[in-house]
């Protein structure tokens, strides 16, 4: 192509006028030049050069970006600490290969070849990089025959292919530096880089100061950000040799447009997906990510857990250094062991603690040696005095390489998800305490086993014996009551227990021992004789709901397995008795606390935050992962239980239906549920599917940040529901009103207004406007842009309690509306 040809300056007489076209070539060769209007545009026509104002500055820069993008995107900046003026600047490719930006025969910037050209040429390629070869180069996209290239020095934006992190054999660190503000591309504070310890790692700094590190490379992914790993959108990879240190992406499909950007926000590393329909681009994920994150924020040898209040543990083995500093909430001192370390010359005092799923500790300090296994690198630790912990670094198939740390551990959290092993240095009489600790449950889980199995076999003989004179005696006294209980006691796919043994294990049913009381009868606390707690519900006689729900929660349950699905361990069907157990839930129901002042307080914001997404995942292995699609239909705070660690369980599945793979919703003459949760199209229509679910969840959801019920809620300036007093708040932009004042001091706003954005996104109106379960999880998890909600239907505040109702059927106190049936239109 002639170049010439395309960058050419057309004057004509329009009056006394002059107008520059502004023209557009693939590349520059020595003897042209790109002044302000014209363009060097890639031969993808993916990018683009030229010069440029930020914002509303008047101030000139040559950059590069997204040519077919309307939003301008600016991803490299040539001038980023001097700007020029409007019109005046010139871009020349020297002799020598240099690209020269001169302003009035004054050079504002300059590139510097790492050898002498032949017969230079400049061009942009369709990655957006900026390069300098010779003309003559038999292999343009190989990087090796770059005289120069822009990827090399990076502004603010990581492209696909572009590499962060340091070209030993000639001292090139490539940065990621934020721009200072919207309008002036100036080096801002936050940076982002690799820095070459023995043990080599990507750091962002604030200034000098380290801000936050997502932990070293594993092989698979950084240790603290486990969601980096391969998939089906991006390909991440460290590499580390003589020759480089860097970290890299790439995109699995052409069709997908995504930046890493770093910005001079709380939000510093943001991952943006352009998303065509939109006509805008989208944050995927940005770091840092929670509280957690914050660099050091435990001190030496302290743990942070998202989930836990406060958030800083010591590991296993230490104490805090200061008691007083720790509880009150200053971290800063650190832990310490509890029992010093001996390092005797035959290393018999000293061991290793294994701590599973963390962020391994800052690797400043640090010894790497990837040739040798993890009993070798045990070795090789124990015999040096200053390595307190070691792991594999590389955990691929059985896991290779031996990472060493000496001294303090610093910015350890705890993973939710991902993680890796860590063996951490101590005392070994703490190790034999550690260890007897663990015999003694590992004791009580076996006599738990063995308990439960002779039980079991004395039960089913027993069981098997009175069955036997049960049968003999109902033929001659009670054949249709035995006809009765043989129908329904078929295919229920759990252990009959035998009603004498709930009966020892509750006290006969004792008032003392009753701890709620729902819509299908009573649920009772009973001890087994191994120790072991269950709940005990056992149907009512006089309820209306029967024996369909009882065989409905039954078959459902036992078929399902799930963290935070309620654990059905067995039932009983005797005579005009019908009793479900179940695990036992020590921290009862989550209504009782966030709808109660005193004991809301004990639900900080990251237990509920925790809780929240816990439902969530329970909601998608019920809508999505189970072997039926299973519709809940009575999603509400009383039924979901906290055990003792406050992970929530979805209990309660008396009036949830099943649907086949395809199916996607059904309707019923007897619609069931609890008004407040209900979505209006199954409450009016009784049209019921997974959106009916997700309704639910959206309420859930309000509830759980406002400590308010949908139900009864009452405000002084209106009479709508919460859901129409959260719309009111979110269009007056005081959204975070609604907050419970339990949580004002411990929750994360940015968390509270995406919950509450998600929260009127699940009650829409129209069920196909509903996320799905799988959406809500991907809206929980990242910073991705939400849809703005639509108006939702105030309906529930327009009903009254004239319906047929109940107690609803939960392990519990409440004082909500359960409907027992409403035939539809």
């Amino acid at each position: 192509m002639n170049v010439l040809a395309f960058i050419s300056i057309i004057t004509y007489i329009l009056v006394p006028s002059l107008r520059v076209f502004s023209m557009e070539a693939d590349s520059i060769t020595v003897s042209q030049s790109i002044s302000d209007g014209m363009t060097l545009v890639s031969q993808g026509g993916t990018f683009e050069l030229g010069f440029f104002s930020p914002g509303s500055s008047n101030k000139r820069y040559l950059g590069i970006w997204y040519k077919k993008i309307p939003t301008r995107t600016i991803v490299w900046v040539a001038n980023r600490q001097t700007s020029i003026n409007v019109t005046s600047g010139i871009l020349m490719l020297k002799s020598t290969g240099s690209l020269v930006l001169s302003q009035n025969d004054t050079v504002v910037w300059c590139s510097t070849p790492h050898e002498q050209a032949k017969k230079p040429v400049a061009q942009l390629l369709d990655s957006g990089n900026l390069v300098v070869k010779d003309e003559e180069d038999a292999n343009p996209e190989e990087e090796e025959g770059y005289l120069w290239q822009s990827f090399d020095y990076p502004s603010d934006t990581m492209l696909p292919g572009m590499k962060i992190g340091w070209d030993l054999r000639n001292g090139l660190n490539r940065r990621l530096t934020a721009w200072k503000s919207p309008e002036d591309p100036s080096p801002g504070d936050f940076s982002w880089g690799i820095e070459t310890y023995n043990y080599p790692e990507s750091v962002m700094n604030k200034g000098n100061k380290k801000y936050y590190r997502p932990g070293p490379w594993n092989g698979l992914y950084q240790s603290g950000a486990p969601e980096l790993k391969p998939n089906s959108l991006f390909d991440y990879n460290f590499v580390s040799d003589q020759n480089e240190v860097y970290y890299t992406y790439t995109l699995r499909t052409n069709s997908l447009v995504s930046i890493l950007v770093m910005n001079q926000t709380n939000y510093v590393r943001s991952r943006y997906v352009w998303v065509e329909t939109d006509q805008k681009w989208k944050i995927y994920a940005s770091r840092p990510g929670d509280y957690c994150d914050t660099y050091n924020l435990c001190g030496a040898n302290g743990n942070c857990i998202i989930s836990d209040s406060p958030v800083c543990q010591c590991l296993k083995g230490f104490r805090p250094k200061s008691l007083e500093m720790w509880n009150s909430m200053d971290w800063s001192q650190g832990c310490v062991h509890k029992k010093p370390l001996s390092c005797d010359k035959f290393n018999q005092k000293d061991g290793f603690l294994k701590v599973s799923s963390l962020k391994l500790p800052d690797t400043t300090f640090t010894w790497l040696d990837e040739t040798i296994g993890l009993e070798e690198c045990r070795t090789k630790c124990l015999n040096n005095c200053s390595c307190m912990a070691y792991t594999n670094s590389d955990i691929r198939g059985k896991g290779r390489g031996c990472a060493i740390w000496f001294g303090d551990l610093i910015d350890i959290r705890q993973m939710p998800v991902g993680g890796q092993d860590l063996y951490i240095r101590m005392n070994a009489s703490e190790l034999i305490e550690e260890a007897e600790t663990g015999h003694k449950k590992l004791t009580k889980t076996i006599i738990a086993i063995i308990a439960i199995a002779t039980s079991g076999m004395l039960l089913l003989g027993c069981i098997w014996i009175l069955k036997v004179c049960k049968n003999n005696s109902d033929k001659v006294k009670h054949v249709d009551q035995d006809q009765n209980n043989g129908k329904h006691s078929e295919d229920l796919d759990l252990p009959l227990l035998d009603l004498s043994a709930i009966v020892y294990a509750t006290g006969n049913f004792s008032i003392d021992n009753k701890i709620g009381e729902g819509g299908f009868g009573p649920v009772y606390l009973g001890k087994l004789v191994n120790g072991e707690e269950i709940a005990v519900k056992r149907l009512s006689k006089s309820s209306g709901q029967g024996m369909t729900e009882f065989k409905n929660e039954v078959k459902l349950v036992a078929k399902l397995q799930h963290r935070n699905l309620v654990k059905l361990l067995g039932c009983c069907i005797q005579g005009e008795e019908k009793i479900l157990v179940y695990e036992y839930m020590s921290n009862s129901s989550l209504d009782s606390f966030i709808f109660d002042d005193a004991k809301g307080e004990v639900l900080d914001w990251s237990k509920r935050y925790h809780i929240i997404c816990g439902v969530a995942r329970g909601l998608l292995y019920l809508h999505h992962d189970s072997r039926l699609r299973i519709v809940h239909r009575d999603l509400k705070a009383s039924n979901v239980l906290l055990d003792d660690m406050w992970n929530p369980k979805i209990a309660d599945f008396g009036t949830a239906r099943t649907f086949g793979g395809d199916q996607i919703e059904g309707n019923t003459n007897r619609v069931v549920g609890t008004y407040g949760y209900m979505a209006p199209e199954y409450a009016i229509d009784g049209v019921f599917s997974i959106k009916s679910d997700i309704f639910s969840f959206g309420i859930l959801l309000l509830e759980i940040i406002s400590g308010k019920r949908n139900r009864g809620f009452y405000h002084a300036n209106h009479s709508q529901n919460l859901i129409g007093h959260a719309w009111r708040k979110w269009k007056e932009g005081k959204a975070l009103e609604l907050i419970d004042k339990n949580i004002v001091g411990s929750c994360i706003e940015s968390e509270v207004l995406r919950c509450i954005h998600i929260s009127l996104l699940c009650v829409e109106e129209h069920p196909k406007d509903r996320p799905n379960m799988s959406s809500v999880i991907l809206m929980l998890g990242s910073e991705m842009e939400l849809a703005n909600p639509k108006q939702p239907d105030f309906y529930m505040s327009k009903f009254s309690d004239e319906a047929n109702s109940s107690q609803p059927a939960d392990f519990g106190t409440s004082n909500e509306i359960t409907i027992t049936q409403l035939i539809a239109r």
